[in-house]
């Protein structure tokens, strides 16, 4: 089980969801997920809750989505934002040739 405090990050899923779910009454929102096969699980709380009672204390979910819908940094426990490292190792590449 994880948690996202980004709003970034958590309207991103939202929209690629295609939920138009409403953050405005959360002051702090955190998504707390948890992948389950092709299925992600999922609740938003507001933050100071889940620091009071804890993530492992979250025994439910509001909703389960396909994980096909869901943004990379989601699925992947290495996944970077800034992937500059790909971009050197191709011009590196050209030059080479």
């Amino acid at each position: 089980m994880k948690a996202e405090r980004d709003r970034k990050r958590i309207r991103e899923f939202f929209e690629l969801i295609g939920n138009p779910y409403s953050l405005r009454k959360f002051s702090n929102p955190v998504l707390v997920y948890d992948i389950y096969n092709d299925d992600v699980r999922y609740s938003v709380w507001e933050e100071d809750m889940l620091d009071r009672f804890g993530l492992e204390n979250v025994d439910g979910w509001d909703k389960k989505e396909n994980s096909l819908f869901c943004p990379d940094w989601m699925l992947d426990d290495e996944y970077e934002e800034d992937d500059d490292d790909d971009d050197e190792d191709y011009e590196e590449e050209e030059c080479e040739n």
